[in-house]
């Protein structure tokens, strides 16, 4: 799959996080729903699959993590923010096959995106501070 295609899967699961937060559709859901979707059909829906049903199971861990890094509580993260660290953070704790660097850029990315103005800078400092920590698990765990 193209790079182009993760992105475009990254892009759908901010999406899909997001409604997943304000409406609280299952993962099967959402599964059903973004399956219909055309830009579905240019993303890599592998990728798309894993990490959903991925960040859906380790939400409550993951929001811990941010709360120790994050310097506002989670009360005060809107959805976006929330959904996009969630997936960085999936990424960095699951896929050793995705550079640190790569998945910093990719958050920061889908933030000036989709996110509130400015909001890029607090997703990269959250992310700087929880990524040795989130990819040594990541590393303990694969060996």
């Amino acid at each position: 799959m193209s790079t182009g295609s993760r992105e475009r899967a990254r892009g759908l699961l901010i999406k899909a996080l997001y409604q997943w937060q304000l409406a609280g559709h299952s993962e099967d859901e959402l599964l059903t729903q973004y399956r219909e979707l055309a830009e579905y059909g240019r993303a890599d829906q592998t990728y798309f699959e894993d990490l959903l049903g991925r960040v859906l199971a380790d939400a409550p861990a993951l929001d811990q993590v941010i709360a120790e890094y994050a310097d506002r509580g989670l009360a005060q993260l809107d959805a976006v923010a929330r959904a996009i660290l969630l997936l960085a953070m999936t990424e960095l704790k699951t896929r050793d096959d995705v550079p640190v660097k790569v998945v910093i850029d990719e958050a920061i990315k889908l933030a000036k995106r989709y996110g509130a103005t400015d909001s890029y800078r607090f997703i990269n400092a959250v992310l700087d501070k929880s990524s040795k920590k989130l990819r040594a698990s990541a590393e303990v765990a694969a060996g």
